[in-house]
């Protein structure tokens, strides 16, 4: 089987270096890699011009359109029987292809995703991150599980689709935020059959900062809420937990500050303030525990606590805001 590796770039040419660096140790050599540079102001050009002695490798430049529509651009200049989407942010271990092809036979897929996992040489704060989303104390716990909620679907900085797959659906028809899921379901709505190969993962490095990573779950919450529009029947409670810690944490920091403002504290008050303390509490000793088992590491384990944190919040608070958004405002999808 020939692979066809998609990578669309938006001002990351460090970034596509490594990873490309990472496809030269792949036991599997029937491959090839397609650039897509997005409409960067910062070209990774003369860099990917340095493996073509090594990989086959092409690189294409077009205008800023978004990741999803820089994929559809790659897709229709590929040559293999099976695409494979990556993020520029990755590093792909050497027996990545090795695990497809033995998860594609066993399995029968015509589109899969694959999981993500830390780097030894990543650094803590993006350790942490990783943990967070992958933790089954946050909304990450079911993206590399087999025992997530409903209908699997793959990640687009992990993801493979069969040619028939993308002659069939055209690809992407959302540019951004959340356009992986709703190409999934479209996936699955006409009748292929899409699974998690767990041995595929890859290391991802995510964000470097607690401040770009808010940013992009933010964005995520927003996305639940886009395809929630598009497929109302693709909401799970579970989506909406997040809304609800955020909800929670607002009421018992309300709370908080009334009974320290009331001399005479009021009881009823009292005892939310005393249950929602002791929840809290209990949950973040668990997250630390299970992140310093997880991570090995004391340092690693307390940036983690604050990686669940922002996850949370940051994307709780994007799918209330989207929500109101859409449904107070009636504004379309994309807007």
């Amino acid at each position: 089987m020939f692979f066809s590796i998609i990578v669309p770039l938006y001002n990351r040419p460090v970034e596509i270096k490594e990873m490309l660096n990472s496809l030269l140790d792949q036991r599997y050599p029937h491959f090839e890699v397609i650039v897509v540079e997005d409409g960067s102001t910062k070209k990774a050009d003369q860099i990917v011009e340095k493996f073509k002695d090594r990989l086959d490798v092409s690189y294409f430049f077009k205008e800023n359109e978004g990741q999803g529509f820089a994929r559809n651009y790659g897709f229709e200049r590929a040559k293999g029987d099976f695409f494979i989407v990556f993020d520029s942010d990755i590093i792909v271990p050497a027996d990545y292809f090795d695990q497809v092809l033995a998860g594609l036979e066993r399995d029968g897929l015509d589109a899969f995703g694959g999981p993500d996992a830390a780097h030894p040489s990543f650094t803590a704060i993006q350790k942490a991150i990783s943990y967070s989303m992958t933790s089954p104390f946050t909304t990450g716990g079911i993206r590399g599980n087999k025992k997530h909620v409903g209908q699997f679907h793959p990640r687009s900085f992990n993801l493979g689709i069969s040619r028939a797959v993308w002659e069939k659906t055209g690809g992407f028809k959302l540019s951004r935020r959340s356009e992986d899921i709703e190409f999934s379901i479209r996936m699955i709505n006409a009748g292929f059959k899409v699974g998690l190969i767990p041995e595929a993962y890859v290391y991802h490095k995510r964000r470097t900062s607690f401040q770009q990573f808010y940013k992009q779950t933010h964005n995520f919450g927003k996305g639940r809420i886009d395809i929630y529009c598009l497929y109302p029947k693709e909401l799970k409670p579970v989506h909406a937990l997040p809304a609800v810690f955020v909800v929670g944490l607002s009421v018992l920091l309300m709370i908080n500050v009334i009974n320290l403002l009331t001399m005479d504290a009021i009881y009823f008050l009292h005892i939310l303030g005393l249950l929602g303390n002791t929840f809290l509490i209990l949950y973040t000793v668990l997250l630390f525990l299970h992140a310093l088992v997880t991570t090995k590491s004391l340092k690693v384990a307390l940036l983690s606590v604050v990686a669940a944190f922002t996850q949370l919040i940051a994307y709780g608070s994007g799918f209330l805001s989207q929500y109101a958004h859409k449904f107070i405002t009636n504004k379309k999808v994309g807007e």
